[in-house]
């Protein structure tokens, strides 16, 4: 009676999680989302396992946002494991592997948002395949998808209501003006990948490949709260939003912030659902700041004024060379003659090795010396804190250069939520990722907020650089002071020039300002202004200076100068030196 009530019990619990798991599941039909499998542990029961892309397609680089459902209809517990790997094959070897693992105890249902970090790319055309396979106690599966873009051509999101009536013409138009530009091989044209309003995930990493979306206004207000703030941090990074709306429709009321920051937002009129396809192809295509790929893969592999800061590295070749010599004169008529000769050749058995031994210790002394332990690398951060509108972080670009001697380990953590991206460099004796050599495995898993890596980010004896965007939380600002004229900052660290452009248009400038100290403003002429901003903009690449250039003249804003801030943190066993450019409203 108890085992048979005990399994009434269990019907009834499973019931209910099924009805539960009903509703979650229908979350994952939504046209937007691609199904990429759905595996069948237990048709009785229906005991499954569905892996789910929020987007219908991934974008060249960055993360793609996947749902995990699992339903257990078992008396016993399951455990899966999903293997991603995303990689190039187009110039080189790129790959970036991730893993994450989900138990599920009996009569369950569950629901698991994920990030899958995708590969970096070089050369001017940008190919991916995208990877994903299931192990475990609910059995194999797996899936598999490729797309290429042309050079220059920027990762779109288009909503479903507007995917739909449009795709086609805007794919069209997109073929009319370019090859080489599709989603697999064959297809002609391809415009964007498509997504769900009400489905969108709540991490700005997701968005982080892709350089514009585009939606309605009805959209736009269906989008939850933390997909919404999630789009708003990605188009502050830099992202551009796109809101087709009636002629009724403001920021104000859709929402949005009164500054976009590095970012901007168009509301465009529309009547019905239709687009115009050659306009519409025009505002994401001749944006003035370079698309994401283009410039983390055509930015660097010149003359990159970060890499510049470090000294050019030789290679004392003349002094291995000797030692080689030497080698080869100990380790042949020497040993021959001297350690093993006629009628004690059996020696040679002992001596050979014992030179080469040596010989080999002696040259990674030597190496030690010259390289040393660790490494040393240039960082240069240009940074928007907002402190209104309750957002309280800092939106953060980052680009860093370093020369690494011997390192110890490969692998090392990101604090930060962040989307990390190795550049090709100019080819050189110590640079291993270039636009003509691309072979390496960049590996990345997002857990917890953090990012923890491991491969061949930081090589021995190499040069390498990566670029870093981040958002991080933080109170840090500029404040106005209780006396007339005087600023007061509370960062944590000290700022060595504060230029602030005043609501009347008029500049001021403060030097050493350290935390919760009033400093006197200082007016200074305009046209000293100028040669300060042009020196800062050489400082930067070309996609970073485009931001810069955007919010260097903004009323009510400043621009500090600090070499103190501390930069997002990579490897430790690198000595890194920061300047930090910080912009950002005045509070008051």
């Amino acid at each position: 009676m108890n085992q048979s009530a005990n399994r009434n019990d269990f019907r009834k619990l499973f019931t209910a999680a099924l009805i539960i798991g009903a509703i979650l599941a229908s979350l994952n039909l939504t046209n937007a989302q691609e199904v990429l499998f759905r595996q069948v542990a237990d048709k009785k029961t229906d005991t499954h396992v569905e892996v789910t892309s929020l987007f219908s397609d991934p974008s060249i680089g960055g993360y793609h946002p996947v749902r995990v459902f699992i339903s257990n209809g078992q008396l016993v517990k399951h455990t899966i494991h999903l293997n991603f790997q995303s990689f190039t094959n187009s110039g080189g070897s790129l790959s970036t592997s991730s893993s994450y693992s989900f138990g599920i105890k009996p009569g369950e249902v569950a629901s698991y948002d994920i990030l899958v970090p995708l590969t970096a790319q070089n050369g001017n055309n940008y190919y991916e395949q995208f990877k994903v396979s299931l192990s475990g106690t609910m059995g194999n599966n797996g899936h598999n998808d490729t797309i290429s873009f042309g050079a220059h051509h920027p990762c779109v999101l288009l909503s479903d209501k507007l995917h739909a009536p449009n795709a086609s013409a805007l794919a069209s138009e997109v073929a009319t003006r370019s090859s080489g530009h599709h989603k697999y091989s064959g297809t002609s044209g391809y415009f964007s990948s498509r997504f769900s309003p009400t489905q969108l995930p709540d991490d700005w990493r997701a968005y982080s490949g892709f350089d514009s979306i585009l939606m309605t206004s009805n959209d736009w207000m269906s989008v939850p709260p933390g997909p919404r703030n999630a789009i708003i941090s990605w188009m502050r990074l830099g992202g551009q939003i796109i809101i087709y709306a009636d002629s009724s429709s403001n920021p104000t009321a859709l929402g949005l912030p009164s500054d976009a920051s590095f970012g901007e937002y168009l509301i465009k009129n529309i009547s019905g659902d239709r687009l115009d396809p050659k306009p519409t192809v025009d505002l994401v295509y001749k944006r003035t700041i370079k698309t994401r790929i283009t410039a983390a893969t055509k930015d660097f592999n010149t003359s990159w004024p970060l890499q510049n800061l470090l000294n050019t590295k030789d290679f004392n070749s003349i002094l291995f060379i000797l030692i080689l010599i030497i080698f080869g004169i100990i380790v042949g008529p020497v040993n021959l003659f001297v350690f093993a000769k006629s009628g004690r050749r059996h020696r040679l058995f002992i001596t050979t090795p014992i030179i080469s031994i040596v010989t080999s210790l002696l040259l990674i002394v030597l190496i030690i010396l010259q390289d040393g332990f660790g490494g040393e690398g240039k960082r240069l951060v240009l940074m928007e804190v907002r402190p209104d509108e309750n957002q309280n972080a800092a939106f953060i670009h980052q680009e860093q250069f370093s020369r690494t001697g011997v390192m110890t380990s490969p692998s090392f953590t990101i604090e930060e939520s962040a989307l990390f991206v190795p550049v090709p460099l100019r080819a050189s004796r110590w640079s291993r990722f270039t636009d003509s050599t691309s072979s390496g495995n960049y590996d990345i898993q997002p857990t917890g907020g953090k990012l923890y890596a491991a491969g061949s980010w930081f090589q021995s004896r190499s040069e390498q650089g990566q670029l870093i965007s981040a958002v991080v939380p933080t109170r840090g600002r500029i404040e106005l002071g209780k006396q007339d004229g005087s600023i007061v900052s509370n960062f944590d660290f000290p700022i060595k020039t504060l230029l602030y452009l005043d609501d009347k248009g008029q500049w001021h400038r403060v030097e050493n300002l350290t935390k919760g100290k009033s400093s006197k403003l200082i007016s200074i002429d305009p046209t000293m202004i100028q040669p300060i901003l042009n020196d800062l903009n050489l400082k930067f690449t070309e996609r970073n200076k485009a931001f810069f250039k955007k919010v260097q003249d903004r009323k009510g804003h400043y621009i500090a100068i600090t070499e103190d801030a501390p930069g997002i943190d990579t490897h430790s066993s690198i000595d890194w030196d920061t300047t930090t450019i910080i912009t950002g409203p005045i509070v008051r």
